[in-house]
Order: C-alpha cells, then structure tokens, then sequence
C-alpha cells in the first residue's frame, strides 16, 4: 500500500464531523479533499527523506516550549495540529527514514497503521474472552497463520498436538521475561519434593526458597541483555557463557556442555537459558543442532525429563527472514520442537508497528500453570468452562490492546509473497553494501556479515601494522563523521575489543540509491579521516 492507497483506506474510515475532520486532518495531506494541510501522517512519509535521521534538539528542549501546567480550557485542534511539526517533529529521531541504518529497523506500514487505528477506536481492556470475543480469537488465528509463514514446527500452533500456540507481549523483553516465569515454575514443580509439605506451611516456602537460591539463567555475551534483566527481575542468579569470534560469536553444544557442568559442580541448578538467531552485535545465530545434541545427552537432566533445562529462542530481529524457506534452511528452524519459546518481533523487520512481539509456546500449560491468578470479577462461563483462551494467563499484565488487528491487516494485505519479497530485497542491499566495503579492501574490514542485512565492519591498517587502539580510534572517529552528516545514522559495537561499525539495510524505505548515497559518504569521511 503506498501513500494515496494509505489516503484512501483511511478516508474510507472516518466520516465529517468535527473530530473526524481533525483525524482526516492529521492522517491525509492536500491531494484529499478539501485539506490544505502538509503536516500529516502521508506528507510524512513522502518527504521523510527531506529530514535529518537523528534529532538535534538538546536535552530539556520541549520544558522551554511547552507550559508549565495542562491548559484550563480546550484548545483548538488546529493549535494542536501545528505544534507537531513546530515542537514535536523536532525532537524525533527518524527510524523510517532510508538513511537510518543503526540498531535494528522499528517497522511500520500504512496497513499496520491503520490497524492501530481502528484498535485506538474499539479500546478496551481485553484480558479474558468474554471482555470482546474477536480480540482474542484474532490472535490465535493470526499467530497460527504467523507460525505457518514462519515454518515453526506444529508444536507452536493452537491447534498443534502439544496445546501450544502464539500470544502478543509488548516487547522481546517482556517475552524473555514471561518465558523465564514459566520456566521458574515449571522447574520448581519438577524438582521440589512438594508433596512432603503442608500447602501454605513455612517448610514448604523453604523448600522453595533454598531451591530458587541455587537457580541460574544462562545467556551468552551476545545475547540481548534482557535475559540478564528477567533474572534480576525474577530474583535468580544469572551467568554469562563467554563467546568469540573463533565459533562466529554463537554457543556451540560443547561450550554448553561444559558450562553446564561446571555450575554443578559449584552447587547450582540452570533451569533457564536463551539462544538467538540473530544476536544484536552481529546477527550471529547459536548452534541449534548441538544445543540439542548436548541436551539431549546432559548427564544430569536429560532434554524432556523433569528438571530440564527450558531453552527460549530470541528471534527478535532476524526472525522476520524466517518468511524465505532458504533462511529456515540455513538456521535449521525445525529444531526448534526440541526447545520450549520462541520469539520474534513483527514491529522490527515484518512491516508492524510497535508493539507487536509474537511469543510461542509449546505447551500453553506452562503459562497457564505460572500465570493464573483469579478473581471473582473475572468470573464468566466461558472461561470457568474451559472453552476459551484468556491470554491473561499467558502474560505479565492483565489487561491486554487488540493488538493483532494491525498484523492481520498486514498479512492480508502484504501476502506471504510480498513479504518474502521485502524480506529478500533488504537482504540483497546488505550484500550489495558488504561487496562495495570488500571492493576497498584499503578503506574497510568486514568484521562479520553480511547477516540478516547487517554487516559489521572497521576501519583497515592491521596489516600496515596500525595497532587495535589506533584502529578503534580511527573507526570511532569515522562513525562520528559520518553520522553527523545527518544524512545517515549508523550505531556501533565492541567485538572482542575492536571498535566497529554496524550498518542495516532493513528499513522499508530504504532502497539501492540511498546505501548508494550512504556508501558515498562513508567513504569520504573514512579517506578523510585516515588522511588526517
């Protein structure tokens, strides 16, 4: 959908009265009607490229334009209206833009804004079925036809012969941290002699209490550190497996094994440990096939016996590229019945605004059984019967947005084959920047990738005896360069004490010409900086 289709569709939502004409005023442009407006959600993006990527307003800059206090009478929308551009738009940094090529891409489309749109209209606190029917059904269907456009093995799915199925969390955090709630639980009931205990008797809460003492998350120093912050936030010990550039910055099955046993041997129980396809320094995807291999012949809790280890897949990013049966392939995703979780963000790289985090799990028991508190004022025959989902149960919150109607509204409007081929075309422009840095061998190294569109790079002289100090400081002062240019905007990363560069191809508007553009600039700013 472009942005007349946008203009359109969204004219075919709203009516004229006077709130209506506001909304039409903020979300169409003057090709509509009788708008005179440029300020709007269309315009916005057809001349996003006329903007900086990054903001450049100062720390504390809308206090000195807005006033102290909320205002005693309503304001006129038009006043509203013109403030976006005069005071907010200022302070925005541009993640559509073509020239953002830093962290990983926060996906929009007109579709999913649409959806957002209509789920603003029919809010609602949608914790249990009963609270409105299609909002929870939308989601099980939904994330049963993301999980077939994915390849996730039929263990996933509502309708798959575990009782698995898809909820929506807000972020890959907030999924990471419901996971490691469930995982808790489920080792606590599998290695606590509960029976020996009187419900609610002092003993019983010590039992529990030693054991959690002992319990331990594992991730590695690539993985996103919200395992770390759920395992704070939980109140168990956390430990990092180290990981280099000598395994491709993944975990491989051996170093598992390894530091498995040696937590053991120290007194400790790991209940709980994240593997990533698609790690955010480098996009680097762990060893799935000898995680497998090691659990299924761990000594101690043996992979599908009480006490073993839940491995959670954060897919937050890279996840997306499952949509091509040549990444499924690549990343052996049928695996994946072997683990318990799986995340990824539609709101990064499938065309979905935030938030829009899609959370499976293999046996819905696990969230049900962690996650169920009840109240008489949730009480309805639905759920007391057994005959629904209420995704309270399946989440941190309780009260719950009709999330899924904007990735419906993608899905069906994109297709399965649109999305594989926004997918491949952002994929083929990481190649395409990774070949121009191989073409200057004298300029740039590649570090690692192209993976997922991501490839991270420094600036080259190892070979001209240049030390890795002298390089961090030249890569250093070249991503400061090239980002002040506001043209683009690049992040950086630490590999194994190198400063480097990370360079993403996957924002939807971003197209051959303007990695062509970022290329250009990229280069004069690296020959002016190893000049100087």
């Amino acid at each position: 959908m472009d942005s007349q289709g946008f203009r359109d569709a969204a004219a075919t939502a709203i009516d004229d009265s006077e709130f209506r004409y506001s909304l039409k005023s903020l979300l169409l442009s003057s090709t509509s009607g009788n708008f005179t407006n440029t300020n709007t959600v269309a315009s916005y993006y057809d001349n996003l490229d006329d903007r900086n990527v990054v903001s450049t307003v100062e720390p504390g800059y809308l206090r000195k334009l807005l006033p102290s206090e909320a205002p005693v009478e309503g304001e006129a929308w038009t006043d509203i209206h013109k403030d976006i551009e005069g005071k907010i738009l200022p302070g925005i940094t541009h993640w559509q833009h073509p020239g953002f090529h830093a962290f990983f891409p926060c996906a929009t489309s007109f579709p999913s804004i649409l959806g957002e749109l209509y789920s603003a209209a029919l809010s609602g606190a949608c914790f249990n079925w009963i609270c409105s029917p299609a909002v929870t059904e939308l989601e099980t269907i939904v994330l049963d036809w993301l999980a077939k456009v994915l390849g996730l093995p039929e263990c996933y799915l509502s309708t798959g012969p575990t009782r698995g199925g898809g909820v929506i969390q807000g972020s890959a955090s907030e999924a990471v941290l419901t996971a490691m709630v469930a995982a808790r639980d489920k080792y606590l009931r599998e290695t606590v002699p509960l029976e020996q205990f009187p419900e609610g008797s002092e003993a019983r809460e010590d039992a529990i209490a030693h054991k959690r003492s002992k319990m331990v998350a594992l991730a590695t120093t690539a993985t996103h550190s919200s395992t770390k912050k759920a395992s704070i936030i939980l109140g168990v010990r956390f430990h990092t497996i180290a990981v280099h550039a000598d395994t491709g910055y993944s975990l491989t099955g051996p170093v598992l094994a390894k530091t498995l046993a040696e937590l053991r041997a120290r007194g400790l129980e790991p209940f709980f440990m994240t593997a990533t396809m698609g790690t955010t320094d480098t996009c680097a995807v762990d060893d799935f096939a000898g995680i497998v291999s090691t659990l299924k012949s761990d000594p101690v809790h043996p992979a599908g016996t009480p006490g073993e280890l839940w491995v959670h897949i954060d897919a937050a990013y890279a996840g997306s590229a499952l949509v091509l049966p040549s990444v499924r392939e690549q990343v052996s995703i049928s695996l994946i019945e072997n683990f318990h979780s799986f995340d990824m963000n539609m709101h990064k790289w499938l065309l979905t605004n935030f938030d829009a985090s899609c959370l499976f799990v293999r046996d819905r028991n696990w969230f049900i059984q962690a996650l169920t508190i009840n109240q008489a004022v949730y009480g309805n025959k639905a759920s007391e019967g057994g005959l629904v989902t209420d995704y309270r149960e399946w989440q941190i919150p309780l009260g719950r947005r009709f999330r899924s109607l904007k990735i419906w509204f993608v899905l069906r409007n994109y297709g399965v084959k649109g999305l594989q081929s926004y997918i491949s075309r952002t994929l083929k422009l990481g190649e395409e920047f990774a070949d121009s840095l191989k073409s200057r061998p004298d300029l740039f190294e590649i570090l690692t990738g192209p993976n997922f569109a991501l490839t991270v790079f420094r600036v080259a002289g190892k070979e001209q005896g240049k030390s890795d100090e002298e390089l961090n400081a030249l890569t250093k002062a070249v991503c400061e360069k090239i980002n002040a240019s506001g043209r683009m905007w690049v992040t950086s990363t630490v590999l194994d004490g190198r400063f480097a560069i990370r360079m993403v191809t996957s924002v939807s508007t971003t197209e051959k010409e303007h990695v062509d553009r970022a290329w250009k600039i990229l280069v004069e700013a690296a020959e002016e900086v190893v000049k100087a």
